[in-house]
């Protein structure tokens, strides 16, 4: 299907954009905007309609299946704090059990390992989505 009044290709179901919004911007914002479309692979009008919609909230940032995975690691990461923190105190004490130490060290990096690579799949996803794909 094609847009009788320009011409171009319109995707099925998609609604034509025929309003307009401004916004003004300095120099040096519109140029970092306009880097960050074209990493993203977008115009910079495409690229604001996403952000805006996600900021808006109204197209969520985080899936459902998103958010369990973060409360998941969040409850994690809590659970190691309080570990950290023994540790910590029993350090103080002078109370020094290596064995102990080295296990909660080991849980503090598979779940910092975990979280940078979630946060990472997150920043890439929303690239992703911002250009139609999964």
């Amino acid at each position: 299907m094609k847009d009788v009044a320009t011409g171009s290709r319109l995707l099925a179901g998609a609604e034509r954009k025929n309003k307009v919004v401004h916004a003004r911007f300095s120099a040096s914002e519109l140029t970092r905007i306009e880097r960050a479309a074209e990493r993203a692979g977008l115009t910079v009008s495409a690229f604001m309609r996403s952000l805006s919609l996600e900021g808006a909230g109204v197209r969520p940032f985080f899936t459902a299946e998103d958010r369990v995975l973060l409360g998941a690691l969040w409850k994690d990461l809590r659970a190691v704090g309080v570990n950290l923190n023994q540790l910590a105190r029993a350090a103080n004490r002078r109370h020094s059990r290596f064995d102990e130490e080295r296990a909660v060290l080991d849980d503090v990096q598979r779940a910092m390992a975990a979280l940078v690579y979630e946060i990472g799949f997150f920043a890439d996803r929303g690239a992703r989505l911002r250009k139609g794909r999964r």
